[in-house]
């Protein structure tokens, strides 16, 4: 027996990175590969606890997490590969190499034309708690971050043997590959995007009726109209551009400047397969670098694997753009995955040079583009490609988005609404929206078509109404948002999280697909499918773990530990708080712009558990942490300031929100409180604090006089069924004294989506006593 990190044969290489994280590599010629690749920069961790023996056909590596077996020189299979692993519960799954059947699977290259759901390629979590990433065909990157061939290593791949401890998995996958980079603050608002031939005064017009709806945005999204894109037939199609169109831009920097003073950011649309043609106002620039017969309208082809044209593709391209007005590029690549190098994608090139380039000029450090295969975290933000417009969409993409956490890659940026072709659905495009905002980015997007455009106040003025609602929010959530981007640039925690990663023993957690945690607060479940038209309520099913939820727009109470189908009218889908959840939000979002700190902080703060929660504000290099700690047993509310505490505004106030409970008794210095029975919430109001603010909340916990008999009269209300029904179901319920009694009712009522409604409103109320 002994102990150490390498063990090497003639034609194998087996490297122990952790206790649950190994590299196995053959090579026929024994040479293996020592330097980062695509999708692998760093194989230095702490040392591990593990001991090999072997003899002159078998090793075996025995770590406290796994114990590997290996039929020494032979190429890794079933036969020749298997591993006990062991689980935090003690039970042990014994696994063959190879054996992919529980992979909990990753994310995928495009929607493009997806309507409803496509395979996923696999992640880094399973189930029986053993995976395997392939990186044998992977490039090598050299000093100069370029990518070169490999030498040797047929196979190279990682073992990730980490049972049910997801997060940790995450954690040394982001080791292994490289940090997820920390997003600029206004990524995380909303987005305008549309396939459309705007002109320079009908898109600030546009930006303007914004303005006057109080709906905020924080990035424009000019998608490719705003180049020529009708060339001379000689040079082929328009999709590939970089010269603005005079006619409809006749001053690009003008423009440009006017949406930066409105306080948006600017990202270009870009197809750069056809490379840069003489119609271009740079072609001269390129022309003369590249040593190009400018009479003969030689065009620089597009080929990245080219050091000459890809500085030029930068310097004489972009640059001169980004320093007019652009702040990060829309790379829109749909020619597949062949580059002039056999092996090597050109997406993967663009995304890697391109992000490089923004970092390189200490520009923000984003792009919008498709995902290129696992280690694409690192090149934020993807765009998810164009699909149809439909139900079975929506149904996918909360799936798809959360699953994609299981190969690092958080940062998913959809066409909200979908994309193209599909049917008009003014609740489907409310409901995408609603996911929209508990999704990582928010970008409205739609095609050329005349009829699919996502402006809010262009739909039913109910419809219309939410939307914007919504849209507020969710620049209201951007306290909340950026915390979360820094948690997970610096700890590896992505914004939308499995169900299982918290839970991942209990079988519910696996089933409920569309299910997701937002945040470290926050637990939530879009409703992706079409309402009944009875009853008028979209219902969604909802796995509730141990312990106490509220619901953030309702304001009550369920208890955990079960799985419900809750119901919803258009206005809201369930989101539901833990218990002692701390919600940091802007109370004045349509007064602030993106990339401004608010003045205002309304704390959201819900009863039941002790917690604690640190809000990040960031401004160039400075950082302030404003810390709110819950004390659930002494009835405690501390808020402490660290840090550099002048980027924040002057003025800068607190709102606490004291959610679900009866009146609270609240002693402190300088505050003002006020209780709202009808909303059984209690509002504080304090001045920033020099350092530290104590408050005391005498009587803060969830209220016990919840009542469900105002929602059922409004489910009763709104169902389209007979109106002498509806009096006598009214009447029983309000005349039968014992709530179980009530229950007995609901057998009366035709629908089932009306019993089962009314069964939730019931449900809550009982479990609140």
């Amino acid at each position: 027996m002994m102990t150490k990190s390498i063990i090497q044969g003639e034609q194998y290489r087996i490297t122990i990175l952790t206790n649950q994280l190994i590299r196995m590599e053959y090579s026929q010629t024994g040479q293996f590969e020592d330097r980062p690749t695509q999708t692998v920069l760093n194989r230095t961790f702490g040392t591990p606890t593990a001991t090999i023996s072997e003899t002159e056909t078998q090793l075996e590596i025995h770590t406290p997490n796994f114990d590997l077996f290996y039929e020494k020189e032979k190429e890794f299979n079933e036969y020749t590969v298997s591993m006990d692993v062991r689980f935090a519960t003690g039970y042990t799954h014994h696994w063959r190499f190879g054996d992919t059947e529980w992979n909990l699977k990753g994310t995928t290259r495009t929607l493009d034309g997806a309507d409803g759901e496509i395979p996923l390629e696999d992640g880094i979590m399973s189930r029986n708690g053993v995976t395997i990433m392939d990186d044998s065909t992977t490039f090598a990157i050299d000093e100069m971050k370029q990518p070169v061939k490999r030498l040797g290593s047929e196979t190279d791949c990682y073992l990730f043997a980490y049972g049910h401890d997801y997060f940790q998995a995450l954690k040394d996958f982001y080791q292994l590959t490289g940090q997820t980079p920390l997003l600029p603050r206004y990524a995380l608002g909303n987005w305008w995007s549309r396939y459309w031939k705007y002109t320079e005064d009908s898109y600030l017009e546009l930006i303007e009726q914004f303005k006057e709806e109080a709906v905020p945005l924080s990035v424009s999204v000019i998608d490719m109209d705003w180049h020529l894109t009708e060339v001379p037939e000689r040079f082929g199609n328009g999709w590939t551009g970089y010269t603005w169109d005079k006619k409809l831009f006749p001053n690009p920097t003008r423009f440009m400047q006017a949406i930066h003073d409105r306080g948006l950011a600017i990202t270009l649309n870009v197809h750069p397969a056809d490379g840069i043609r003489a119609f271009e106002e740079a072609y001269p620039r390129v022309a003369k670098r590249l040593h190009l017969d400018q009479e003969a309208e030689e065009p620089a082809r597009f080929d990245l694997n080219d050091e000459n044209f890809r500085i030029s593709y930068f310097e004489d391209v972009h640059h001169p753009m980004e320093e007019d007005g652009v702040d990060f590029w829309w790379i829109d690549w749909q020619q597949g995955t062949k580059s002039e190098v056999a092996g090597l994608d050109p997406l993967w090139q663009l995304n890697h040079y391109h992000f490089l380039d923004q970092v390189e000029r200490k520009h923000d450090p984003l792009i919008l583009s498709r995902y290129a295969g696992p280690g694409s975290h690192r090149y934020p933000l993807g765009f998810s490609g164009d699909t149809i417009i439909s139900w079975e969409s929506l149904d996918f993409q909360p799936y798809m988005t959360v699953t994609a956490s299981n190969i690092g890659y958080s940062w998913w940026s959809h066409d909200i609404g979908g994309h193209m072709l599909g049917y008009k659905d003014e609740e489907l495009s409310l409901r995408w929206l609603q996911f929209g905002v508990f999704s990582p980015i928010n970008r409205l997007h739609s095609s050329s078509s005349a009829f699919t455009s996502k402006e809010p106040w262009t739909y039913e003025p109910t419809i219309a109404g939410i939307m914007k609602d919504y849209l507020r929010f969710r620049h209201a959530l951007l306290p909340y948002l950026y915390t979360a981007n820094v948690k997970t640039h610096e700890n590896g925690e992505p914004l939308m999280q499995p169900m299982y990663y918290r839970y991942p023993e209990v079988d519910a957690s696996y089933r409920t697909r569309n299910q997701y945690f937002f945040g470290s607060e926050l637990l939530v479940a879009p409703i992706t499918q079409a309402m009944d038209r009875q009853t008028e309520l979209g219902k969604v099913v909802v796995f509730l773990p141990v312990g106490d939820w509220f619901d953030f727009f309702r304001n009550c109470r369920y208890e955990g530990d079960t799985t419900i189908t809750m119901y919803r009218w258009l206005n809201d889908i369930p989101v539901l708080a833990k218990a002692g959840a701390i919600v940091p939000l802007d109370a004045h979002p349509e007064q602030t712009k993106a990339n401004e700190l608010p003045t205002t902080i309304r704390w959201e703060i819900f009863p039941g558990s002790s917690n604690q929660y640190e809000l990040i504000e960031d401004e160039g290099n400075q950082r302030c942490v404003t810390r709110v700690r819950l004390d659930n047993e002494t009835k405690k509310l501390v808020i402490e300031i660290e840090g550099s505490k002048d980027i924040l505004p002057n003025e800068r106030q607190h709102e606490f929100h004291l959610r679900v409970t009866d009146e609270v008794q609240v002693s402190g210095d300088n505050l003002s409180s006020i209780y709202d029975a009808q909303l059984k919430e209690q509002i504080i109001l304090i001045n920033q604090p020099e350092e530290q603010h104590m408050l005391t909340l005498s009587g803060f916990a969830y209220s016990k006089t919840q009542t469900s008999e105002q929602a059922v009269f409004d489910i009763l209300k709104r169902a389209n069924i007979e109106n002498e029904l509806k009096d006598q179901l009214w009447d029983r319920y309000r005349n039968e004294s014992s709530k179980k009694k009530r229950f007995n009712l609901l057998s009366q009522v035709p629908s089932r989506e009306l019993s089962q409604a009314l069964f939730e409103c019931e449900y809550t109320d009982q479990r609140a006593e």
